[in-house]
């Protein structure tokens, strides 16, 4: 079988499993945010923290227990890395320094997971589990729980409610996180990914059976459970610095496959969530059609540019194989590489910069969209929508009458509410790269010269700025400058678009319902389905294509 069938039919089989997922995942999850009921241990949970689920929040409350529950996550994480030298399981590792600590605190918190540090050299058991992997559930729940806000937002009139933050926080860890990573731990355990928390171990280098002389040093952890919530939560952190290309941490072709569907199957289930909450699945299927037409043109594109043969070597491997792994090869590299960067994951199991020039471009560009195709838990769910908004608005103006989505009018607070979230990120990111490229220091970090040595400073600052957390490879990003412009881009870049989402939520929840007249837009049809992809791209190609031009695209031409 060559590689490219090998590819396309791996494609096939991860899109017939996220479809057998999408309904009863969907279903639950709608049934979950609409329950009153709570369960035995979720009551502890409130008690413990002091909460009444039952309290309806309107938008600045919401967005209140938000803010102090990530700002407590924050501070705990940075303790907790501080104080890592005196405390138990460290494995002997010293405290983390105080730049370094704020952006990792800053990054698992945002659900970015950005690592300017090598996991398993740094990070004892402490910290990686009662710290970064605690961090991988709440972070994801936090997610998925201002996405169903803004959902409310819809399905509610005249009333400014949105649910209570701390029920759909605990709620999404407890019946959705948690229950999904405890079996995907267990799959991943069976097929060899490793489970212990041993010590360091000294091995010996051997090849074909013979010893080569020398040593190298490994240890152990809770891998598989990382890896778990690590996909099902988009969030992306390794517990080693390979990543998800680290045998330990996907041992098999089919791990590999596997935790492609693990990384993406919320997100998609999610549209479905979405439909059934607001009272029309076929609003859902829009959505999804969005997403999946996105995802699928991006990844058809990535094995293209990546399987183009353009010299010997590169045709003796079957397509660019530099960074990647065998066990993989270059159709699962692209697929993988997609799905983590048009996602808030950024896992990887190959190392984007060496992929080809428009290879690199592509999965930036996935990222620079605002990762909404599917995007990250919770996350990709109200990009998408925030971009529903403005493609309705859009329409509006080519007919010359008050844009309305979901029998919500869109009115001039909506579309500011809108605009300024769509603004946030590409401010972050362009206005960073500008910074880093100007003063003379943080040059320095970087490994190449010239168009893919921009690209690095760009990417590292698209995927902070997006709450993505891969790398490019070859920036040392642990730099005083790097580990704090990062962090900020983090924080800023997960909080301040939450902020114009949720004022947005409460604003729509206010308004009386518009019933559906003849000159209504049918958001549920494939006409409406084109023009968001439509806005989608070119709003994005836009804002982003002069910076792109520098780099990738100039790459890419020039190879």
């Amino acid at each position: 079988m060559g590689p490219v069938l090998a590819g396309v039919l791996q494609l096939l089989a991860l899109i017939a499993a996220l479809a057998l997922a999408y309904v009863p995942l969907g279903t639950y999850m709608a049934k979950v945010y609409s329950t009153d009921k709570h369960w035995r241990v979720e009551k502890w949970i409130y008690k413990g923290i002091g909460a009444n689920p039952d309290t309806e929040m309107r938008w600045p409350a919401y967005l209140r227990g938000v803010l102090a529950f990530s700002a407590a996550g924050v501070l705990f994480l940075y303790l907790l890395q501080r104080l890592q030298g005196v405390l138990p399981g460290s494995l002997g590792f010293s405290s983390i320094d105080a730049d370094q600590a704020f952006n990792t605190a800053a990054s698992f918190v945002t659900n970015t997971n950005w690592q300017s540090y090598y996991g398993e050299q740094a990070m004892g058991h402490v910290v990686q589990v009662g710290g970064l992997a605690v961090q991988n559930f709440v972070s994801a729940a936090v997610g998925i729980a201002v996405a169903v806000a803004l959902v409310r937002g819809f399905a509610r009139s005249r009333s400014g409610e949105l649910g209570n933050f701390w029920s759909d926080m605990v709620r999404g860890v407890t019946r959705i996180l948690l229950p999904l990573a405890f079996v995907a731990a267990i799959v991943l355990v069976a097929c060899g990914a490793i489970q212990n928390f041993s010590g360091i171990h000294e091995v010996g280098q051997f090849f074909n059976g013979h010893s080569m002389g020398g040593a190298q040093q490994w240890n152990g952890g809770a891998v598989a459970s990382t890896e778990a919530i690590k996909e099902v939560g988009t969030n992306g952190g390794g517990v080693f610095n390979a990543n998800s290309a680290h045998p330990f941490e996907n041992p098999t072709p089919f791990t590999n496959l596997f935790e492609i569907f693990l990384l993406l199957v919320i997100p998609f289930a999610l549209t479905r969530t979405f439909g059934v909450m607001v009272g029309s699945v076929k609003q859902g299927y829009a959505i999804l059609a969005t997403m999946a037409t996105i995802w699928l043109g991006f990844t058809a594109l990535m094995m293209w540019t990546e399987f183009a043969h353009h010299g010997p070597a590169l045709d003796i491997a079957g397509g660019a194989m530099e960074g990647k792994e065998n066990r993989f090869g270059v159709g699962a590299s692209s697929i993988f590489a997609v799905a983590t960067t048009l996602t808030s994951t950024g896992a990887v199991n190959s190392f984007h910069s060496s992929f080809t020039g428009l290879g690199g471009g592509i999965t930036m560009l996935g990222m620079q969209l605002g990762e909404i195709a599917p995007g990250g838990v919770g996350s990709g769910l109200y990009g998408m929508l925030i971009m529903a908004i403005i493609a309705v608005f859009i329409a509006g103006l080519m007919v010359g009458r008050t844009p309305e989505y979901l029998g919500k009018k869109i009115g001039t607070r909506e579309i500011k509410f809108a605009a300024c979230y769509i603004l946030i990120t590409p401010a972050l990111v362009l206005v960073l790269t500008a910074a880093a490229m100007a003063l003379p220091t943080p040059g320095n970090s970087m490994t190449n010269s010239g168009a893919h040595g921009f690209s690095e400073i760009l990417y590292a600052y698209t995927s902070a700025s997006n709450n993505n957390g891969s790398a490019f490879a070859g920036l040392n990003a642990d730099t005083q400058w790097f580990n704090s412009t990062l962090g900020i881009a983090m924080l800023l870049g997960r909080f301040l678009p939450m902020v114009f989402v949720l004022a947005l939520a409460g604003s729509l929840a206010e308004q009386k319902p518009v019933p559906a007249t003849a000159g209504t837009l049918r958001t549920e049809k494939p006409l409406f389905t084109g023009l968001l992809v439509g806005a989608i791209l070119i709003i994005t190609g836009l804002t982003y294509f002069p910076a792109l031009a520098l780099g990738p695209l100039a790459e890419g031409l020039a190879s």
